[in-house]
């Protein structure tokens, strides 16, 4: 399915464990570049994280980050590290010897003091896999968005590529009128020079002159890339780079197109050719 690389999921829970939440949010980008930040507690979890999105994600700039909250109970259990707090107690005793008129040293500020009490280790082999499972949702709900996205986009480049058929015919259709206008113009010009040409060079020089400004190759090129486009846009697979280099391939038929043209109607019809182009790589650049 095609998709886009911009994007945007949330997914958390709240239960025994606490509470978790992940954000994605993912935009253009050539390569997949993934910007991680987990709380301290399941920092460890990185690894398996980064994993879990390559293995979804094939390109786009990626900003994940996960909020985690203890349980209320979690934070009751503290511990007081005695040999600490008896060593703080033992230098304020020793301060208030020393000076005058000192207030006495509260138990509240002792506990506050860094290192006295801490919070119990615990056990959060469940919280990271619950963190690692509301992970697949979110990936889920964002490769949903991208491909909504891809959708809406693969619509727009099919209605371009209905564009260019449209100019590459009339371009075609365009040829002999072409050629017979070249004919004109030789003929006026012999007539102003008033000389005699050999009627089989004067057909001759039409002929190497139609040669020169045929732009049938240019044409076929161009619809053969129309039918590779959609047969792209068909791929179950990232298709951006592949997209990337036939945009390329667009454009310079375009500009050969161009550069040969020695009618207007012609021309106006290549620059229109040029400016679909240039939608459609703006547009690809969107594609994972």
């Amino acid at each position: 399915m095609i998709r886009s690389m911009t994007g945007f999921a949330r997914s958390e829970t709240t239960g025994e464990q606490g509470s978790l939440t992940w954000e994605l949010r993912s935009v253009n980008h050539r390569y997949l570049e993934i910007g991680l930040r987990l709380p301290e507690p399941l920092r460890d979890l990185e690894g398996a994280v980064r994993e879990r999105i390559q293995q979804r994600l094939g390109r786009g700039k990626l900003d994940a980050s996960l909020r985690y909250a203890a349980p209320a109970t979690a934070n009751a259990e503290l511990a007081l590290d005695e040999d600490r707090a008896k060593a703080v107690i033992h230098a304020c005793a020793l301060l208030e010897g020393w000076m005058s008129n000192a207030a006495r040293t509260q138990a509240i500020e002792v506990l506050a003091w860094p290192g006295v009490v801490r919070e119990a280790e615990r056990d959060l082999t469940a919280v990271r896999e619950q963190a690692l499972g509301l992970l697949d949702q979110a990936l889920e709900q964002m490769i949903e968005a991208r491909g909504r996205e891809g959708a809406h986009l693969r619509d727009l480049l099919l209605a371009r590529t209905e564009g260019i058929t449209v100019l590459v015919e009339r371009i075609r259709e365009r040829r002999p009128q072409v050629v017979q206008g070249l004919r004109e113009k030789l003929l006026a010009r012999i007539a102003e020079l008033k000389v005699d040409v050999d009627a089989g060079r004067l057909e001759q020089e039409i002929a190497i002159q139609a040669q020169r400004l045929d732009v049938a190759e240019e044409l076929d090129r161009l619809d053969g890339h129309v039918k590779e486009l959609a047969a792209t846009l068909d791929r179950d697979e990232p298709i951006g780079r592949r997209l990337d280099f036939l945009m390329q391939e667009f454009n310079r038929e375009a500009n050969t197109l161009s550069s040969k043209s020695n009618d207007l109607d012609t021309t106006r019809a290549a620059v229109e050719l040029k400016v679909l182009i240039e939608q459609m790589r703006e547009q690809v650049q969107n594609l994972e």
